[in-house]
C-alpha cells in the first residue's frame, strides 16, 4: 500500500493541507500514519476520491466520439504565424498545448479568454513514476 502524505495529497489534489486534514477527521479518507508518524492515506483510497472529485464542466457542442480524453477550459494564449498556431488552454489545474493550422484559429474564434475543449486521443500516452518505492 502506497502512503502519501497530508502535503503531498493536498498537492496532487490542488487543495490545502487542511482540507485532506478535515477530510480525515470527517470520514471521507481513512487516517493512517507513515514510518515516522506523521498523517498519511493511502495512496489508491486517495486516487478513488480524485476521482469523485473531477467534474469537469458539460461541453455543450459535443456529441459521439471515441476520444474520451476532454478537458474543457480557456484559451490562455495564442502564437500564430501564416501558417501555424500553438494554443494553450487551462484546464482546471491543467495546461494543455495544441498546435494546429492558423486557419483553424481563425475558424474557431480561438483567442485568449474564449472557452474550449482540448480532445485527446493518443495511441502513445507516456507516464513517468519517480524512482523508489511508491511512498511520498
Amino acid at each position: 500500500m502506497a502512503l502519501i502524505r497530508v502535503s503531498e495529497a493536498a498537492r496532487f489534489l490542488g487543495v490545502s493541507d487542511d482540507t485532506v486534514r478535515r477530510w480525515t477527521e470527517h470520514g471521507t479518507l481513512t487516517p493512517l500514519r507513515d514510518e515516522s508518524g506523521r498523517l498519511a492515506v493511502d495512496g489508491l483510497e486517495l486516487a478513488t476520491h480524485a476521482q469523485k472529485l473531477t467534474q469537469l464542466p458539460d461541453d455543450p457542442r459535443s456529441g459521439s466520439s471515441s476520444a474520451r480524453n476532454r478537458f474543457m477550459g480557456l484559451v490562455t494564449n495564442v502564437i500564430m504565424d501564416k501558417v501555424m498556431a500553438q494554443v494553450e488552454l487551462q484546464c482546471g489545474p491543467f495546461r494543455v498545448v495544441s498546435l494546429m493550422s492558423s486557419e483553424a484559429v481563425r475558424e474557431l474564434g480561438l483567442e485568449p479568454g474564449s472557452v474550449a475543449t482540448a480532445v485527446v486521443k493518443a495511441t502513445t500516452v507516456i507516464i513517468e513514476s519517480p524512482k523508489g518505492p511508491a511512498t511520498a
